[in-house]
């Protein structure tokens, strides 16, 4: 064995090392079936056939075409479901979504339509689509439901819209479909043959949602146990808005602001669907002693996957899931953090739907345990008075700047702004020196 051994390294030595080529053997007691090593990273023989993945799709992700491996450290990429509006005309439904934002290595590389005239489907599709779209050739009179998929660059599914819907009529009148559980406001009638829009979405189970018309509340609305909700707003007159939506989960904590344009078309009820607002979320220590676990919760959706991103050197994803009431609750072990400040946030998913992120919370890894405070109210800047000074207060603002005050605005300018009866950078200044995001 020795000698075989001196004569392995002898021929190394005079030869040099390089790629082993080896071929088919067999005899009558035995086959080997040994692959041919080539450098485009394609291996084969009689017996079997591999395909090696060159890289990787997303971070911690790769496959092939004969398998796929998801390796390494824990990684949750993901795509945001769209926000998808659908207006309705004579034999025709216009749809419009909002784009879907990749994270972690996915992106949205294009979008399908999916089209029927059964809610849930089976579908037709419509591939490599761009928003704006219009379904022409359509029924009047009958209803058609939309779902907008989101593709990466291999064409897989990665997210999706919930389904929104949409009756094409002759002449400028629309009608619109029904939406999810949950109750509605808005103002005037809900005629649908007036120029309106109807909103469609997820909150958290019998919270309430309020929506804000160019930066303004317009109707608010409580979501049904399952979460969804609905909000109809009539008497609109047709141009471009900015709409944005937020609500409060039991313990009073806000989800972060959902903001989307939408194009009114006069005379007709346009249906923005594929809502799901980002999960609220909190601590319970403000500085945790290394090592020892701080509680991360919130509220979302009931029965939705919720996935918490820990920002450290690098961040640390985990994973845990929403009850029937969509209370979350995880205890993150901080032995993995170094000391300093750190931040969390959280996404829900549910099937193909998946959340933005929600605002993040603050905390610091020390020496020692301090529980978190219950914030106190802000006077200054807080014009929604919900104890914050944040986005929301910065819309409102916008809208006033430099536009003759109402009435009830102006209370709200001596009381919370410098009270000099107008909007100007001055109170911004305010805003900002008070803000609590």
């Amino acid at each position: 064995m020795k000698k075989f051994v001196y004569l392995l390294f002898f021929f190394i030595f005079v030869f040099g090392a390089g790629p082993v080529y080896s071929e088919e053997s067999t005899s009558a007691s035995f086959k080997m079936l040994d692959p041919v090593l080539a450098p485009s990273g394609y291996s084969t023989s009689t017996g079997f056939q591999l395909w090696g993945a060159i890289s990787e799709v997303a971070i911690g992700t790769s496959t092939s075409a004969s398998f796929g491996v998801n390796a390494g450290f824990l990684y949750f990429p993901f795509a945001s479901s769209p926000v998808v509006s659908a207006t309705a005309g004579s034999g025709q439904v216009a749809l419009s979504w909002t784009a879907s934002t990749g994270y972690l290595g996915w992106t949205a590389s294009g979008y399908n339509i999916a089209q029927s005239t059964t809610s849930s489907g089976p579908y037709s599709y419509t591939n490599d689509v761009t928003s704006p779209a219009t379904r022409t050739g359509l029924t009047n009179g009958t209803t058609y439901y939309f779902v907008v998929v989101v593709r990466d660059i291999f064409g897989n599914a990665i997210a999706s819209s919930t389904e929104v819907s949409a009756t094409p009529a002759a002449g400028t009148g629309g009608t619109g479909g029904t939406g999810g559980s949950g109750g509605s406001s808005g103002s005037g009638s809900s005629s649908y043959s007036n120029t309106g829009a109807i909103f469609l979405g997820r909150a958290y189970p019998k919270t309430t949602v309020t929506l804000l018309k160019d930066a303004q509340v317009a109707a608010t609305t409580v979501a049904g146990a399952d979460a969804n909700f609905q909000i109809t707003l009539s008497n609109l007159t047709g141009g471009n808005y900015i709409f944005s939506l937020y609500s409060e989960d039991k313990n009073g904590n806000r989800s972060s602001l959902l903001t989307f344009p939408v194009s009114i078309t006069s005379g007709v009820t346009t249906k923005i669907g594929g809502i799901f607002l980002a999960p609220t979320i909190a601590v319970d220590k403000s500085e945790v002693k290394r090592g020892d676990n701080i509680a991360i919760f919130g509220q979302s959706a009931p029965a939705a996957s919720i996935i918490i991103s820990v920002n450290s050197d690098e961040d640390i994803f985990v994973k845990t899931a929403s009850d029937a009431a969509g209370v979350y609750l995880h205890n993150f072990d901080t032995v993995q953090l170094e000391m300093g400040d750190h931040g969390a946030k959280s996404k829900a998913a549910l099937k193909e739907e998946i959340s933005s992120f929600s605002k993040t919370v603050s905390f610091k890894v020390g020496t020692k345990n301090v529980l978190a405070q219950v914030q106190k109210c802000a006077k200054k800047g807080d014009l929604n008075d919900d104890c914050r000074v944040n986005l929301v207060d910065f819309s409102i603002a916008a809208f006033w700047y430099k536009k003759p005050l109402s009435a009830a605005f102006k209370l709200k300018e001596i009381e919370h702004l410098n009270g000099d009866g107008k909007v100007d950078l001055i109170d911004f200044s305010i805003m900002a020196y008070y803000w609590t995001g």
